[in-house]
């Protein structure tokens, strides 16, 4: 039986706010998963690093799990670039509140995110943890498909990540897809490699009132196109700014909607340079920013919306997709990784090929021109959205948890 688990979550924490910074789907991940073990008796505690001097050394969260604040390093925000030097640091402190534990012993670590892997491993090493690791995105899948000119994922990302695959006890990847991209872009035992798709929150993520969300976004009938997620390149805002073009080519009032603020200084470079697109291109009237907002506000936006606009050139899942499905919202999306998975294509939505923005202009016309199409795949997204549900994803983890303690997986 499964009493206690950590998790390891060193460059975000999962009370940062998704779409600033660093933090994104990864962080609603470890919420809500953390909330969904301690509904079935099992006690959480997330092991982060502290970024603010006046940061509690541990907190309890509304939904009972428990969040450490480790000192690695000074206390203030670092670019993911500069906290390889960190880890061994972070393992040591999160080693020593391990084993210092007096209410009872740690059955598994659960790390999340290369850098927490590589400082699981040294846990892992120090207490005889069985270790399990979630990558959430990863290096070599990153660089396959990243837009030209931006710089590769660094070295010391692919050793770290190749090291963790290869020790730890359990990767756990978000699809079939992500799977066989461990398999063959790292060489994964497969006996090693489990599949658990994320959850979403139903009860949060469903339809509502679909004018209430109008009114209250201010978007009356216009055409609405909405892209939620970090401001960074592999993102692809930039493709769905100029798919914008296309579609009001044909749809004067057509808009799009942002949410997401930038991620680290790359992603202000990118904030900076798609703002400069859309003076040039004449759109400043047709998007709007509503910059970062809390996880609980999205429902408004996917109830609001026509459409959904996912152009990522990497996702190991696609959270975004999925809640929105879940809202009965159409996804129009990049045919890449879990986007594959997570989306039906031609039933709740359009997987694109490539990141050319006519083609992404066309796929949204195809949905915004025509209202029997939109209500066919706003049926479908309910219907792909609903098999995403936490009470499935976290049974079927506690499988993997057990499997891992007690060597039957």
């Amino acid at each position: 039986m499964i009493r206690r688990v950590a998790f390891l979550s060193m460059h975000t924490s999962p009370l940062d706010l998704p779409g600033s910074g660093e933090a994104g789907g990864m962080n609603v991940y470890i919420d809500e998963l953390a909330a969904s073990l301690v509904s079935r008796g099992v006690e959480v505690t997330v092991f982060t690093r502290r970024t603010d001097p006046g940061q509690p050394r541990v907190l309890t969260t509304p939904s009972g799990y428990r969040v450490a604040h480790v000192t690695a390093g000074p206390a203030v925000r670092i670019p993911i670039s500069g906290l390889g030097t960190l880890v061994g640091e972070f393992a040591k402190r999160v080693t020593k509140a391990i084993a210092d534990r007096r209410s009872g012993a740690t059955d598994l670590v659960h790390s999340h995110y290369w850098l927490s892997g590589w400082a699981g491993l040294a846990v892992k090493q120090a207490v005889g943890l069985p270790l399990a690791n979630s990558f959430h995105t990863l290096g070599r899948v990153k660089d396959a498909t990243r837009r030209p000119g931006q710089p590769p994922e660094p070295l010391l990302r692919i050793a770290a990540e190749t090291e963790v695959i290869t020790f730890s006890d359990c990767v756990i990847a978000s699809t079939e897809y992500e799977a066989v991209e461990l398999i063959e872009q790292y060489g994964a035992d497969p006996s090693r490699v489990c599949v658990n798709p994320p959850g979403v929150d139903l009860e949060r993520f469903r339809p509502g009132d679909r004018m209430e969300a109008r009114r209250r976004l201010g978007i009356d009938r216009a055409p609405t196109v909405l892209f939620v997620g970090r401001i960074q390149a592999l993102k692809g805002l930039d493709v769905a700014v100029e798919a914008l073009c296309t579609v009001r080519d044909r749809l004067p009032e057509a808009r799009l909607i942002v949410v997401g603020g930038p991620s680290g200084p790359s992603g202000e470079e990118e904030h900076r340079s798609i703002q400069e697109m859309v003076d040039r291109l004449g759109l400043r009237d047709a998007v709007t920013w509503w910059g970062v907002q809390p996880h609980g506000r999205l429902p408004i936006f996917y109830r609001g919306a026509d459409i959904l606009v996912v152009p990522s050139r990497s996702e190991s899942f696609g959270l975004v997709a999925a809640e929105a499905q879940a809202s009965g919202l159409p996804v129009v999306a990049a045919n890449v990784g879990g986007l594959r998975y997570v989306i039906r294509d031609g039933r709740s939505g359009v997987l694109v090929d490539g990141w050319d923005p006519a083609d992404y202009g066309k796929a949204l016309l195809r949905v915004l021109e025509s209202p029997a199409e939109r209500l066919h795949l706003a049926a479908g997204a309910l219907e792909a959205g609903r098999r995403f549900g936490w009470d499935r994803a976290t049974e079927r983890l506690l499988e993997l948890y057990r499997g891992v303690t007690d060597g039957t997986r």
